[in-house]
């Protein structure tokens, strides 16, 4: 986790490999081409992270503290900010190092539940819905607290040089479902590695996001900022919540999203803590034990490849998973054509999940 400005960069994505990892990175980028897709590579195990992309979005759920009660709140501003705060909160919740999470395979899916402190729940479900593109659908319910996420994600990775780029597309929708039409729209922004031919590498995120929520008339239009050559600091953040009817900007929001950020209202130029990850405490998730899991779950699917992983045994870990993608090929050869996901719908140009009204099906399926 970052520490406070003390005149040096003190941050936790960076990371310098020794010479064997350096000479395999140095090896595979050879092979490909400036532009070339990454997710038609097969990328070697260290730098991996022990985890499913499928699992890690629900770091993005890891402050429910945060938005529990904001459907009650009866002033829209105020409740637009509790969306953009819990938007923000998550984006610390991260490996130290470079390191990505797993490629879910067709069909993957992983489940997990929360319990709150007032026993309200909240329930989540993910699935790898399409492997070429890689397209992964999501669901997240809190019925007793009037929240409804769901959402895409549609990576689509180049190397670019002496980077490599995840420009991560697809959009979330939030919902508190006792404000009927009350919808907001959010956008991801884009994931660099940088440095991966020569010095250190740094894990940046970068470009704009949005927050567009056209029943408050309300827009959150942020910058992730990258650092330059020059000038500039890691992890920065600079946005401003808008009213769209008039192009008003009523706050600004400044910081870094791996440490504090700031929220200043400009009408009276008062500034305040909008979330501080150096302070936060993360809800744990609660997941059925690998036992109990369908072989295509996450984690029990993964499960030798992560194991190698933890003890830092990464030939067995690139062995473990070869299998793994391997018996993926084999099984694309024999059911893409007629594949379709098990818990998710293709509605137009987004996925729904098939019990979008019953979460609790989430762990009968």
């Amino acid at each position: 986790m970052t520490g406070h400005d003390d005149g040096k960069e003190n941050i936790d994505n960076t990371e310098v490999f020794d010479e064997k990892p350096r000479r395999i990175i140095l090896g595979l980028i050879s092979q490909i081409r400036k532009g070339t897709e990454l997710h038609r590579i097969s990328l070697p195990a260290f730098i991996f992270e022990p985890r499913s992309m499928l699992e890690r979005i629900t770091d993005f759920m890891s402050h429910p503290d945060l938005i529990l009660r904001a459907s009650k709140q009866e002033n829209n501003v105020q409740r637009f900010i509790s969306v953009v705060r819990y938007y923000l909160s998550g984006w610390y919740v991260k490996p130290k190092g470079v390191k990505k999470s797993y490629n879910p395979i067709l069909g993957e899916f992983f489940r997990a539940r929360w319990k709150f402190l007032d026993n309200t729940n909240a329930l989540y479900i993910a699935e790898q819905v399409s492997h070429h593109p890689p397209v992964s659908a999501y669901y997240y319910a809190s019925p007793e607290n009037n929240i409804l996420i769901y959402g895409t994600l549609r990576p689509k990775s180049k190397f670019t040089g002496n980077s490599a780029g995840t420009m991560m597309h697809g959009e979330t929708k939030f919902h508190f479902t006792n404000r009927p039409g009350e919808v907001y729209r959010i956008t991801m922004p884009n994931f660099y590695a940088r440095g991966i031919l020569f010095g250190k590498v740094v894990m940046e995120l970068g470009d704009k996001t949005s927050i567009i929520c056209e029943k408050t008339g309300l827009m959150y239009e942020m910058q992730f900022q990258t650092k330059g050559y020059f000038t500039g600091t890691y992890n920065s953040i600079h946005g401003k919540i808008i009213r769209i009817s008039t192009g008003e900007a009523l706050f600004e929001i400044t910081g870094k999203w791996s440490d504090i950020m700031y929220i200043t209202n400009l009408k009276t130029g008062k500034k305040e803590i909008l979330f501080n990850a150096l302070e936060s405490s993360i809800c744990p998730k609660i997941v059925e034990p690998e036992d109990k899991q369908h072989e295509k779950e996450s984690r029990r699917l993964w499960s030798k490849f992560t194991n190698a992983l933890l003890v830092k045994n990464f030939d067995l870990a690139s062995q473990e998973k070869f299998l793994v993608e391997e018996k993926q090929r084999k099984d694309i050869k024999l059911l893409e054509a007629d594949w379709k996901p098990k818990y998710f719908t293709l509605n137009g140009t987004e996925y729904l999940f098939n019990h979008m009204h019953n979460p609790d099906a989430i762990f009968s399926l």
